[in-house]
């Protein structure tokens, strides 16, 4: 979901806190946000301003000079950096309001959301790779003369499902990284016209894994680049999990689920040969790779031209050099199809 950091500086809108009503006119003027974020220090959020506050201000007699603190609002409506897009509008929408300050856990401004941006069609700069080379062995014999991203859920190939969700995400530019009969899907998205996107390949003479293959990239990409598998079906918005690792200033974002697994026994708590206690059936909860990453130009370094990488190890490597790996707790609908009766659930829904 956009903010207004992703359209124009949004720190233009950040005034501070001892500023007059003069200066901020000045910065409703320069930054178009139709708000001041008034600050204290390090940017923490001390209230909001705009321009209906400044024209009520000085019709009751405030001069240019007055202090803006004297007309702050100072608990402004804020949201967090993890809220999602529908979340998002329906507090704007309740509020009637057309602003609303991104917040993280200390009060420290991280950005903007734009009603009419969050509404307007968005063409992002980020590329979306999609990773569509393996060879599916789990699903023979469906992939034994079609790629994997290549087979029909719903009509038509799980490979154009996720670009079609991408591309309502705003992402318009797309690498294919093929192997296995790669040439069928070269022919069937040919350079994407037929989509109104730009399409190119990544041609691997041997499998790299998720993470090595972008190793094979022509041009270091200036944005960070979203990835995902070529085979998991799922409602997220990828643009909100791209968002979510720009507010977050991470090096490398994993989006998660959550995975339950039960105990079918009864398990025995001991300590020695006491026993402590009992519980019955539990249930063990974790976290799951779902498959979709955002990363960021720089963590593309800490590959080697050609050799095979997988996402756990990049992600390794980035905590090891001491950059930023983070996750994204997703709960949409999700589905890796990689087994003969995933590929049965995904075409009966």
């Amino acid at each position: 979901m956009p903010t207004l950091s992703d359209i124009v500086d949004w720190r233009k809108a950040l005034l501070p806190i001892e500023a007059t009503i003069q200066q901020a006119i000045q910065c409703l003027d320069k930054s178009g946000a139709q708000i001041v974020l008034l600050v204290s220090d390090q940017e923490i959020l001390a209230g909001t301003l705009t321009d209906g506050d400044i024209r009520r201000a000085l019709l009751k007699g405030m001069t240019l000079q007055s202090p803006v603190s004297d007309i702050v609002h100072s608990n402004p409506l804020v949201a967090p950096p993890e809220m999602g897009r529908d979340m998002v509008l329906d507090l704007m929408q309740a509020n009637r309001i057309h602003q609303l300050p991104v917040v993280n856990a200390q009060r420290r401004v991280i950005g903007l959301h734009l009603w009419d941006e969050i509404l307007a069609p968005l063409s992002r700069p980020n590329t979306m790779v999609i990773m569509a080379g393996g060879r599916g062995i789990r699903l023979h014999p469906h992939t034994e003369n079609c790629p994997k991203p290549m087979l029909e859920v719903g009509g038509k190939p799980m490979l154009e499902h996720i670009v079609e969700r991408a591309k309502s995400d705003g992402f318009i530019n797309f690498i294919l990284a093929v192997h296995y009969l790669g040439y069928m899907i070269e022919e069937y998205f040919s350079d994407g016209h037929r989509w109104d996107v730009k399409i190119e390949y990544l041609r691997e003479e041997k499998p790299l894994g998720t993470a090595g293959a972008l190793s094979l990239l022509d041009h270091k990409p200036q944005q960070p680049i979203m990835v995902i598998n070529g085979d998991v079906l799922t409602d997220v918005r990828y643009g909100e999990i791209l968002e979510f690792h720009n507010r977050q200033n991470a090096m490398a974002t994993m989006a998660v689920r959550q995975h339950e697994m039960q105990n079918p026994f009864g398990v025995v708590k001991t300590s020695g040969v006491e026993i402590v206690g009992f519980e019955e059936k539990p249930i063990y909860r974790s976290h799951i790779n779902a498959g979709i990453y955002v990363i960021s130009p720089e963590a593309l370094e800490e590959l080697q031209p050609g050799d095979h990488c997988d996402m756990p190890t990049l992600f390794t490597r980035i905590h090891d050099c001491g950059g930023r790996a983070i996750v994204y707790p997703m709960h949409e609908p999700w589905l890796d199809v990689g087994h003969p009766d995933d590929l049965e659930l995904a075409r009966s829904n």
